[in-house]
């Protein structure tokens, strides 16, 4: 892979890469999608990183479909895929890691303590091995893209971040490989994330802008879904992750909840364009 890599960039070449953990879905390959518009070669990596599970989380049961996301990458038209073994990224001995202090302990990385150090170290080991121009991550994980961004940046990486739109299903919910343990009975009420987004978007359609008054609407939706278990739902600046109480330029409405056994999250986008807000779900 760094030799393809060395290749690429002696000839000049904008070489993408989409970090994945594999149970390819539409939302992966409209990161490749965009991908290919703007790099050649596209790098797909598929590895399972241990270091963002925490104890009790799902590393062992995670969704692993190894010959279909292959099969789903050469029909892409994807150059290369990068699956290394866990052995090949923490060799015997390793003992590194990269943490962004203060934006890795909010929220998720509050849910999910030492979630973001597995992520950035990860990360930054697939960006020094692949060397991209360009990583593409999607909006779903909006707190993570933040914190690599803020990495990048403070490390003077040349890859460049680019983030895509959430991806969707008919019914609202946002694809995630998770989204597979959903039993029947959970999946009409893993929609009631995206339902709380927008419930909360008609109100600020409306005019609300009072920040308690949209999180109260969150909330009403998520406590009124049975087998729904709200863990936060929080309005943020989305350079600073912090709570707002006045909605500023950007900001994200950011939800996490259980389903059944199974944790999603989501978010919508908060567009601030003098009076107007724009509200992407």
């Amino acid at each position: 892979m760094k030799q393809a890599a060395r290749n690429a960039r002696r000839q000049e070449r904008v070489l993408g890469l989409a970090p994945t953990m594999g149970a390819l879905h539409e939302g992966h390959f409209s990161l490749i999608r965009e991908a290919k518009k703007q790099c050649a070669p596209v790098v797909v990596s598929i590895f399972v990183n241990p270091t963002q599970f925490g104890a009790g989380e799902d590393f062992s049961k995670y969704p692993r479909t190894d010959e279909a996301d292959r099969r789903a990458l050469e029909n892409l038209g994807v150059d290369y895929l990068f699956a290394p073994a866990a052995e090949e990224i923490y060799p015997p001995g390793f003992c590194t890691s990269v943490n962004v202090e203060g934006l890795s302990e909010r929220l998720e990385g509050k849910s999910r303590p030492g979630h973001f150090r597995g992520v950035t170290t990860v990360v930054l080991k697939l960006f020094e091995v692949v060397q991209p121009n360009l990583a593409f991550f999607g909006r779903k994980d909006a707190q993570q893209a933040r914190i690599l961004r803020q990495m990048a940046s403070d490390l003077n990486l040349d890859t460049q971040l680019a983030v895509c739109p959430i991806v969707r299903e008919p019914d609202g919910l946002a694809l995630s490989s998770r989204n597979a343990y959903l039993k029947d009975d959970d999946r009409h009420a893993a929609t009631a994330l995206y339902r709380a987004l927008d419930a909360m978007r008609l109100e600020i359609e409306a005019g609300e802008r009072d920040t308690a008054r949209l999180l109260g609407v969150i909330r009403g939706v998520m406590q009124a879904q049975p087998g729904a278990q709200l863990d936060y739902a929080e309005i943020v600046d989305a350079d600073t992750f912090e709570p707002v109480m006045a909605m500023r330029k950007r900001c994200y409405a950011l939800i996490a909840a259980r389903i059944g056994g199974t944790r999603l999250i989501d978010n919508a986008l908060i567009e601030v364009e003098g009076d107007l807000l724009r509200v992407t779900v």
